[in-house]
């Protein structure tokens, strides 16, 4: 089962990320856009997909991923912890953060730089 607490791991490891809330719910997001947060109502994560990824998500593996009448106009999927694949996780939230980040940033992290955007780094953010 992935917690909460393994998501967060992983989304605060990439440059430039920071946890925050939405609707009282524990929110992760990058230059200002999210990228998953936590829905109290199913216990669930909610992940920023493509909405045609999404579709494909639900229809391939629908053990694991879901949506609802809310969640269906926006690009996002809903998993069940008991059986998401922490592999797919790490991958999707990978992702996002690359298409998100600031392009410099994103640049430093695959030239191995990238603490330079860490608060008190060389360089900023």
């Amino acid at each position: 089962m992935i917690t909460l607490d393994t998501l967060r791991q992983i989304i605060l490891a990439l440059p430039t990320t920071e946890e925050t809330t939405s609707w009282g719910s524990p929110s992760f997001k990058v230059n200002g856009k999210a990228m998953l947060f936590w829905n109290p109502t199913h216990d669930c994560p909610v992940f920023k997909v493509p909405f045609e990824e999404r579709d494909h998500l639900i229809e391939i593996d629908p053990d694991t991923f879901f949506t609802t009448d809310h969640h269906r106009p926006h690009p996002m999927v809903l998993a069940h912890p008991n059986h998401l694949d922490i592999e797919w996780a790490r991958e999707n939230l990978t992702r996002v953060w690359r298409a998100q980040a600031k392009k410099a940033v994103v640049k430093a992290w695959d030239a191995g730089r990238w603490r330079a955007f860490l608060p008190g780094g060389e360089g900023g953010a």
